[in-house]
């Protein structure tokens, strides 16, 4: 994986794992956090940059999604 890809990567892990630690109930914010991490972990050695992209433009996807649902749950 180039830097910038493995960089890019990291930042949106990093940005989803905050954003779910924000969901009030606890149920919500642990199912996220375990689904996120588990998905990473199951990804880590994809070497394709085309399935690396799309797994990335997938993840951006969710993060919204958590954005969204952090700010319904308010």
């Amino acid at each position: 994986m180039a830097a910038s890809s493995r960089a890019q990567v990291l930042d949106l892990y990093r940005a989803m794992l905050r954003e779910s630690k924000h969901f009030s109930a606890y149920n919500y914010r642990t199912y996220a956090i375990r689904r996120i991490r588990d998905a990473f972990r199951e990804n880590k050695n994809v070497q394709d940059p085309v399935e690396i992209q799309t797994l990335v433009n997938k993840a951006k996807r969710d993060l919204g999604m958590i954005r969204r649902q952090h700010l319904k749950w308010k």
